[in-house]
């Protein structure tokens, strides 16, 4: 009887291992798998949107643009094909809250320079100011990766446009015209199809790291 148990004793450790794997795989398999909400106009603040979409419910996308960047490079939706991004609004005179917000995004370049996959992009509120050589220089000082974060410049109807149709993320200052604005402190979190994944305080250092946890959900849910 011994030398039974002896000879399948390999043998039984061989299952038992597999056994376990096997519970292991099914029980993750019938885990829910955890999701980020995708976002729409009608769940931001009406006053970071033009009045025409404060009541869309879904569908909601990034729209096309062409901007220029800090090196002179036109820069365009094509350029986020299939890459998740991150994107603000600043200007490179600001004394107030853009100095927190460029560190808090170099702070996430550096978390995923090594990430093909993710991108970040920083749209000036007033490129009348913002040169393409003012946002090389800012770019430079601030330790800006070219091939992972674009500062853009251009146009500044379409900024201002992409601002309150698309990022949902400034303000009008109701004094200065029809394309001046005052923009937020948000940091906008955008899919592979151009949808709003999450929106986070770009000076706090806590929404950073649920920035950073979020960013690894949506990675792991275009692997299932």
């Amino acid at each position: 009887m011994l030398n039974f148990f002896a000879k399948y004793k390999l043998f039984g450790i061989v299952l038992l291992v597999l056994s376990g794997i096997i519970i292991y795989l099914f029980y993750n398999a019938l885990q829910p798998r955890e999701l980020l909400r995708v976002y729409q106009p009608a769940d931001f603040n009406s006053e970071l949107m033009d009045s025409s979409i404060t009541h869309v419910k879904k569908y909601h996308t990034i729209a096309d643009f062409s901007l220029v960047n800090q090196n002179g490079q036109t820069i365009t939706q094509e350029d986020y094909e299939d890459k998740i991004y991150i994107a603000d609004f600043f200007f490179t005179t600001c004394p107030t809250i853009c100095p927190k917000m460029t560190q808090n995004m170099a702070f996430i370049q550096e978390e995923i320079k090594n990430d093909p996959d993710i991108l970040l992009v920083s749209h000036s509120v007033t490129p009348e100011i913002d040169s393409v050589p003012q946002l090389k220089k800012y770019a430079l000082e601030k330790g800006v990766i070219d091939e992972k974060w674009n500062l853009l410049t251009g146009d500044k109807k379409q900024i201002y446009e992409l601002a309150r149709k698309s990022y949902l993320a400034v303000k009008t200052d109701g004094d200065g015209g029809p394309y001046d604005m005052i923009h937020t402190e948000n940091f906008i979190l955008v899919d592979k199809e151009r949808r709003i994944r999450g929106a986070y305080n770009g000076t706090s250092k806590e929404d950073m790291e649920r920035l950073l946890q979020d960013l690894n959900i949506l990675k792991m849910s275009y692997l299932r």
